[in-house]
């Protein structure tokens, strides 16, 4: 069973940490001092559970062109257990519920862009790469 809950004490907080870690810097090479940023304190943080096991992790913060979903890594042992469409949907209810008028977007990595558009989001612009990984722009679009 997968459970959602968002990060309100520094223990979640850093099982979150740790696997984007994993996922981020250890399988993907993005450097450490890129995955982790100045938003940290502002954004609003998610872990996933599988049985009581951390598995999965996600971000949201508001910026000037509405709200950025953000960090959504799933360890590798979990991917394909629908952990990932479980994230997406109770981030989603959350943003929209905080703020039901702004635009919600995200960067997909290249191989995560069917999986959002199966889940609402369309790509707007060019192909751009972020940390040597190739991404598109996606909104919300329900």
């Amino acid at each position: 069973m997968i459970e959602l809950t968002r990060v309100k004490n520094e223990q979640d907080l850093q099982a979150a940490f740790a696997i984007r870690s994993k996922v981020f810097v250890e399988e993907q090479n993005v450097p450490r001092d890129a995955e982790y940023d100045q938003y940290e304190p502002t954004a609003s943080h998610y872990l996933a559970t599988c049985e009581g096991t951390p598995c999965g992790a996600a971000r949201w913060r508001t910026t000037e062109h509405g709200v950025k979903l953000e960090r959504f890594a799933v360890l590798s042992e979990y991917r394909n257990r629908n952990v990932g469409g479980e994230i997406l949907k109770a981030v989603l209810q959350d943003v929209q519920a905080a703020h039901p008028d702004k635009k919600i977007y995200l960067h997909a990595q290249l191989p995560a862009v069917n999986f959002y558009k199966r889940h609402g989001f369309a790509t707007e612009g060019d192909m751009f790469s972020e940390c040597d990984i190739q991404h598109y722009k996606m909104y919300f679009v329900g």
